[in-house]
């Protein structure tokens, strides 16, 4: 009795919360994701090809943080050094001498000259993944890949959020013809054929991480922008809404301050679908090349490479390996927001 006066007493976020940590498979995935993401974040403490510390003739040096020339550790060149040149490692096994690299000694850009195989090559000790067709490593590859693809993915949820949350709240709000004609014009933008249309306008501008982002955006707000007017709409005739314009309250404060909180619940469940769809997108447009600049550790242009070299199948199969999972997490996590957001839903005794 005394458990469910307390279970009753909570606040509507601690019970979702509850309700969202009594799924297992949604709650480890958001876990397993914010590890991952994490980790990618330190992308360049753990897969670089700079030492992350080095000592030379009595001297301590950051090569991670520095620009050294070959100079430095007794070369002949003023160029930046090659950390992998079998000269520069003799002297660092000097005595007195040592470096501490990363995990993963590359970078995305760096390419291993030193490889006992051509490229692309198949996983050794060196390139536990292999590396792709110009003899880059997978692993690095894939870890700054998947960073690109998730912050992306979620510039892209914060705009469309936005746009979709004011697009929605005029609607909704306001009603009448203010709906109707928007409604229109948003039929209209969503009858547009979305992948075409990125594909022309990546095609006719250079490619960049923010005009992808803006384009992807800009036709990615209309599901947002649906579920917002439909609760607007729905709240704005509740007695707690007509009681605050009795007393005289503004527009602005009956819509940030009483409907809004309200009316989020859709929007937080769409979020980590709305990732998803941003991660699919941006990869089409990398695999088609149209996305990120050549340079750029893009998922699709690795699938593009595995197309174009089927016999180093361990392009294709690392890069799908790594797409999978990362719309599998996502797709579970909106799955159990859902749940927990639903308060139809109970939570059961774990006891």
């Amino acid at each position: 009795m005394t458990e469910t006066r307390k279970a009753t007493s909570q606040n509507p976020t601690r019970r979702a919360w509850q309700r969202f940590r009594a799924n297992r498979v949604g709650y480890w995935s958001l876990v397993l994701f914010s590890l991952l993401f994490a980790l990618s974040l330190a992308a360049e403490v753990l897969s670089n090809d700079k030492p992350l510390l080095v000592r030379y003739a009595g001297q301590w040096y950051f090569p991670i943080v520095q620009n050294l020339p070959e100079t430095t550790f007794g070369g002949d060149f003023d160029s930046d050094t090659d950390y992998h040149d079998p000269f520069i490692r003799a002297q660092f096994e000097k005595a007195g001498n040592f470096a501490i690299f990363p995990l993963n000694p590359y970078h995305h850009r760096s390419i291993n000259y030193f490889a006992n195989s051509p490229s692309p090559a198949a996983p050794d000790s060196d390139n536990l993944l292999g590396t792709d067709d110009r003899g880059r490593d997978m692993i690095a590859r894939l870890l700054y890949g998947f960073r690109l693809s998730v912050c992306f993915a979620l510039l892209v949820c914060g705009l469309t959020t936005l746009m979709g949350l004011c697009y929605g709240a005029i609607q909704g709000f306001f009603a009448g013809w203010t709906d109707i004609t928007m409604e229109r014009g948003a039929e209209i933008w969503g009858a547009m054929p979305t992948l075409y249309m990125l594909i022309i306008f990546s095609a006719l501008f250079s490619p960049s991480f923010w005009l992808l982002v803006l384009l992807i955006a800009a036709f990615g707000w209309l599901g947002i922008a649906a579920y917002v007017r439909a609760e607007f709409l729905r709240n704005r005739t509740l007695d707690y809404v007509r009681a605050a314009r009795a007393l005289g309250q503004s527009k602005r404060k009956i819509i940030f301050r009483h409907i809004l909180p309200n009316s989020l619940t859709p929007v937080v469940t769409l979020l980590p679908f709305e990732m998803a769809g941003a991660i699919g997108a941006l990869t089409s447009l990398d695999f088609l090349g149209l996305g990120m600049p050549p340079d750029t550790p893009g998922l699709g242009a690795l699938l593009a490479q595995g197309k174009d070299n089927l016999d180093a199948w361990w392009i294709s199969l690392s890069t799908i390996g790594v797409l999978v999972l990362t719309l599998l997490l996502l797709v579970l996590i909106g799955d159990a927001l859902r749940d927990a957001l639903d308060p139809r839903k109970v939570v059961e005794d774990a006891q």
